[in-house]
């Protein structure tokens, strides 16, 4: 008879052989996985990845006669002193501060207003409301410079129409800071409606239906029970909306060049023209990076400020 040691490995070798091809079979979707992946996988790399850290050591040199060096933190400390970057912070602060308030508040009367059951041809009034947010920056820009014109544009024209003298809308300080904020509000309004639209249709009738047997009018109803339970969707919308102020260039740019005197600067116009127009790139990188730095800062101050608001 043999023994039990004799009947060890051929007893084990189907086990061995198994274990090698569910290996094998864990192995090609691992595999088939990286093919398809590995594409973007370099173009992030190539195209993202290297330039973001590409960008960040750039931002702690100079040039001098053509050549890199290391500046350490010098780039930054001139932009502390930069009077052109910090009216650039100012001008941005203050856009911010008043447009996008606006904004929000309009969007989300707006969004109420669409919400409504006896409103007719609803899915036409979302659908117009909703165009300007599709339409190309630059176009939109162009229209309203044509539009804001000093001699011949029509908002210049209708105001002539009332008795009302013309505008210098592009080329008066004040007026420029004013047509900025309207040319974004007009974009963005209806943009944010929608979004705040979506999150009034996930409300249940039955709140609004047990509001009113408690005896709350419709202000008070949506005070006191759509709007703590619409917080999420606003708190969405005002990050995103500013963080694009944050980022604004396009409107500006094509509207008033960031002028005049400035009025209109943002940090991103000067990056443009600190990096495309004086070559330096050294410090539009540590623009950039202050940007990138400033815009986390905000939104994560938004979003600490609703949480403690939300725990309360």
């Amino acid at each position: 008879m043999a023994s039990p040691t004799t009947l060890g490995p051929p007893a084990s070798a189907p086990v061995r052989a198994a274990k090698t091809a569910a290996g094998r079979r864990r192995r090609r979707p691992r595999l088939s996985a990286w093919i398809f992946a590995g594409p973007a996988a370099v173009l992030f790399a190539l195209f993202f990845a290297y330039p973001l850290v590409a960008s960040l050591l750039q931002s702690f040199t100079t040039e001098k006669a053509g050549t890199p060096h290391w500046a350490g933190l010098d780039q930054y400390r001139r932009m502390f002193q930069d009077p052109s970057f910090l009216r650039s912070l100012s001008n941005t602060g203050m856009i911010l501060a008043v447009q996008v308030p606006v904004m929000i508040g309009l969007a989300l009367i707006l969004a109420v207003l669409l919400n409504q059951s006896w409103l007719r041809l609803r899915g036409t009034w979302r659908a117009v409301y909703f165009l300007p947010a599709v339409t190309t920056l630059v176009a939109y820009a162009v229209v309203f410079q044509v539009l804001l014109k000093t001699d011949g544009g029509l908002v210049n024209q209708l105001l002539g129409a009332v008795g009302a003298g013309p505008v210098d809308w592009l080329n008066s300080p004040t007026w420029a800071r004013v047509s900025l904020i309207a040319s974004l509000t007009w974009r963005w309004t209806g943009y944010n409606a929608v979004i705040l639209l979506a999150g009034l249709q996930a409300i249940g009738k039955e709140q609004y239906e047990a509001a009113a047997l408690d005896g709350a009018g419709t202000a008070a109803t949506y005070l006191r029970v759509i709007l703590p339970q619409l917080r999420p969707v606003v708190l969405f919308c005002v990050v995103t909306s500013t963080i694009g102020t944050l980022q604004l260039f396009d409107e500006n740019y094509v509207l008033t060049r960031g002028g005049p005197d400035d009025a209109t600067l943002t940090p991103v116009v000067y990056l443009y023209k600190v990096g495309f127009q004086q070559l330096d790139f050294g410090y539009a990188a540590a623009i950039a990076w202050v940007v990138v730095a400033l815009i986390a800062a905000v939104s994560a101050l938004q979003y600490l400020a609703f949480g403690r608001e939300r725990r309360r």
